[in-house]
């Protein structure tokens, strides 16, 4: 099932899609207004999600795509965490743009894997809205990513993820990874979550990437989640080894996709992110 969080003027509401019908599940229970209202009903009652999602579909209401076409976040995550050189590829692109190359290849073969805080909700944006690129950065690139979603530390879906970053900034000094990383809409998640069944085998996923300017592709690219070098669950662990994360929480995984050292987005570019089983996320940018 995929679970979509739409507009309702200041409120939102909570939308699933199975089976190739949508059914608005706010309107057969108003308490349900977003998806990690479900985990946490599923995690007091020890049920499944979708368990309890048939149940109420059989006094949802069904709706059109078009009236639920305007997605927010599909979910409003109190941290947002990233990990680091899980592919061979990124480890070889952030060797390429640092001055100390040595630290990421002794993260890429190390069992403790790179996890850092990545976005709070008021630097995590949503599908169509705009992603940030800094002021102070002369060159910068999306990086797509499969997002696990965590409910008290435990994994209870997923969603496509934009870690967007300064690669002049952190390649001048990995110190620099806190602002190469984070800052205003260094983040995007969605169009929806969804659950494990869903996905089937999160670590044999297609993942593409286009970046638009002007209506013309500048970048396109394709990749799979079969080349993390971690899983993730693995990650997951580290995440919460000695370390209480919050009840909502999302984790990007890395990336495999990384453009040529040339390419650097520009303002008004248009990225699309597209997970197999999971959905496009689609993103303008600005410079913030």
């Amino acid at each position: 099932m995929r679970y979509y969080r739409v507009a309702d003027g200041c409120d939102s509401r909570l939308v699933v899609r199975t089976d190739g019908a949508e059914y608005d599940l706010t309107a057969a229970r108003p308490e349900i207004t977003g998806f990690m209202d479900l985990a946490r009903t599923a995690a007091v009652v020890d049920r499944d999600i979708n368990d309890i999602v048939d149940a109420v579909i059989a006094n949802a209401p069904p709706v059109s795509s078009e009236s639920t076409s305007h997605h927010r976040m599909p979910v409003v995550a109190e941290e947002v965490w990233a990990a680091g050189v899980t592919y061979h590829i990124s480890e070889k692109a952030r060797q390429a743009e640092s001055g100390n190359p040595d630290v990421y290849s002794q993260v890429y073969g190390n069992d403790r894997p790179e996890i850092f805080l990545k976005a709070t909700p008021s630097r995590t944006v949503g599908p169509e809205k705009d992603v940030g690129i800094r002021s102070d950065s002369e060159w910068d690139v999306p990086e797509p990513e499969l997002a696990v979603v965590l409910y008290d530390g435990s994994i209870v879906g997923y969603t496509v993820g934009n870690d967007v970053s300064s690669r002049s900034i952190e390649g001048r000094n990995p110190l620099y990874l806190p602002q190469a990383k984070v800052y205003d809409r260094c983040c995007a998640i969605g169009p929806c979550v969804v659950t494990p069944d869903t996905v089937g085998d999160p670590h044999d996923l297609a993942i593409e990437m286009t970046i638009s300017r002007g209506g013309e592709p500048v970048f396109e690219g394709t990749t799979a989640t079969s080349e993390m070098v971690k899983t993730c669950d693995e990650l997951a662990s580290a995440l919460t080894k000695s370390n209480p994360v919050p009840e909502t929480a999302v984790l990007l995984t890395g990336t495999a996709l990384v453009p040529d050292e040339e390419f650097t987005l520009h303002p008004e570019d248009e990225i699309e992110i597209t997970i197999e089983n999971i959905g496009t996320l689609t993103n303008t940018v600005r410079r913030v």
